[in-house]
């Protein structure tokens, strides 16, 4: 066996954590923590970057405890992040982001909402950046979160002296590089990785943002995923529990990094890659496909060049709540309570009985769109949002049931609305690689088979999230001649599940209910 291992980051909303890697692909220790999120009014979240950091080193300092590794034996480590927001002076420091002034919550959270007005601006700017986007600007990305700053708090714009995705900032802690990944850029920037000049200054002067560079400290090329960014500094190794020697890779968000997980199996396979969809599931849900061509479409994120693997574009789709809704639901309903895994497990128990009484029609009547926090994907609306249709005065925990089950058909069908977009638009998916936490959840898993009618695959990685950033780092570290040959070397598989061509008829009826319940929604909002 190597001495040779690497550490995996993975910052999601709530926490950070950690992975000890062999080169196989086999995490040997994992370890997390929480980070803290402030909300102080609606649509505002925010994070405190140092209390990042504190929990990252945490985690790696147990997670190479659990795995038994000598710290000079990592060689190699990267991060992944949430798409999250991060502001420092120019002397490295803190500024708030926070409507509070509290300069702690330096971090605009990727699920911060508070930019759509000016995410509408960039939007109605028509500028060619959009092409690359899906043609509509998200909240979600980086140009309206900076827009909002400079016009809502000018006294911290004026102090910004480097503003970095939250990937690029663990790197920086890390190495004190200033370097950018290309994934972060371009997916959330609107740099565009696959021309000579990368950004479109002009747009950012049509938005108010012509500063940004006096301001962000950005670099004029972004560096490759898995690109050597440097060695730990004394200080960062000291704090990780690792060696200066250890080298750090160009990270990815953290979703990029779960479809590296998942997808890595078909590096350099151009041909049958197209064929894959990787959807990262958790709190929100991310779709991607990678294809060697471009394939530009209304309604999709991208496509953004060399995003994840070398020389590939990739498709972003996505659901803004996804976890986020089913804890929502059981919050909202009189006999939920606080949604803990016992309490998802306790409703899955009691809709698989009722969907043993009562049959596949359990519910019928009952619908839900499950736009809560808008539509990311195919619509790009960030404005939709959900509806329920069917509800009676039952406020037993039966009907809870009733509508979480629903709900979670309401979830796949929203994955079946963003596939159909992607195979009208040049892909030919009919395999769905699912990772995160929605592979606990039993229904959504038969679910994610059943309404969409594809295979789906369930990596035998238990973390595969960290298993893609381990791939990134074992790249940087040197330990294979690029990111392809890291992903081929250390792919896990997975267990496969084949759709129930018993439950076609019901979910074709539900999903024309679907897309009709959108089409009314678009009615009534043209009324009010």
């Amino acid at each position: 066996m190597t001495k040779q291992f690497v550490c995996a980051v993975d910052v999601g909303t709530g926490s950070a954590r950690a992975g000890i890697l062999h080169t196989t692909g086999s995490l040997l220790g994992r370890a997390e923590r929480p980070i803290a999120m402030n909300q102080p009014k609606a649509d505002h979240a925010e994070h405190d970057s140092r209390d990042i950091w504190s929990a990252v080193c945490t985690a790696v300092r147990a997670a190479r405890q659990k795995a038994g590794v000598a710290a000079e034996d990592v060689v190699g480590i990267s991060f992944d992040a949430t798409c999250s927001l991060v502001v420092r002076d120019r002397q490295g420091d803190q500024l708030s982001v926070s409507v509070s002034g509290d300069r702690r919550w330096d971090t605009i959270v990727w699920l911060d909402h508070r930019a759509i007005a000016e995410a509408d601006e960039c939007t109605a700017s028509g500028h060619a950046v959009l092409d690359y986007i899906g043609g509509v600007m998200s909240p979600e990305m980086a140009t309206p979160k900076l827009m909002w700053l400079k016009r809502n708090l000018p006294g911290t714009w004026a102090q910004a002296g480097t503003l970095f995705d939250l990937t690029d900032f663990l790197t920086w802690q890390a190495t004190g590089s200033l370097a950018r990944s290309q994934c972060t850029l371009t997916a959330k920037w609107t740099y565009l990785a696959h021309e000579e000049i990368g950004w479109r200054r002009d747009f950012f002067k049509i938005v108010g943002l012509e500063d940004l560079f006096e301001h962000g400290n950005l670099p004029e090329r972004a560096s490759p995923v898995g690109a050597d960014i440097g060695q730990l500094t004394a200080q960062a190794a000291a704090e990780l529990g690792l060696t200066e020697k250890c080298r750090v890779g160009a990270g990815v968000i953290d979703a990029y990094a779960g479809a590296l997980g998942v997808l890595g199996g078909f590096a350099g396979d151009e041909r049958n890659i197209g064929r894959h969809l990787a959807l990262i599931a958790g709190t929100s849900s991310c779709v991607m496909a990678m294809s060697p061509d471009p394939q530009p479409f209304a309604g999709v994120w991208g496509p953004y060049y060399g995003a994840a693997l070398p020389k590939l574009w990739l498709s972003e789709g996505g659901q803004s709540a996804t976890g986020a809704l089913l804890d929502h639901i059981i919050r909202w309903h009189g006999a939920g309570g606080e949604p803990d895994a016992a309490m998802h497990a306790k409703i899955a128990r009691r809709v698989a009985e009722l969907r043993a009484i009562e049959g596949e029609n359990l519910a019928a009547r009952l619908h839900v769109l499950p736009d809560f926090h808008g539509n990311r994907s195919p619509l790009a609306d960030p404005h939709a949002v959900g509806v329920v249709s069917g509800l009676t005065l039952d406020s037993s925990f039966d009907s809870l049931c009733k509508l979480y089950w629903r709900t979670a058909v309401g979830i796949a069908l929203g994955v079946r609305h963003v596939l159909e977009a992607l195979n009208e638009n040049g892909y030919l998916i009919d395999t769905l690689h699912v990772t995160g936490g929605h592979t606990k959840n039993p229904l959504l898993m038969e679910l994610y088979a059943d309404a969409t009618g594809c295979t789906v695959i369930e990596p035998l990685a238990d973390e595969a999230v960290l298993l893609g950033t381990g791939m990134v780092a074992a790249t940087a570290a040197g330990l294979f001649p690029d990111l392809n040959a890291a992903c081929l070397a250390m792919q896990q598989g997975g267990k496969r599940r084949a759709s129930n061509p018993m439950a076609t008829g019901r979910f074709d009826r539900d999903y024309r209910i679907f897309l009709e319940m959108h089409r009314q929604r678009q009615v009534l909002d043209t009324i009010t």
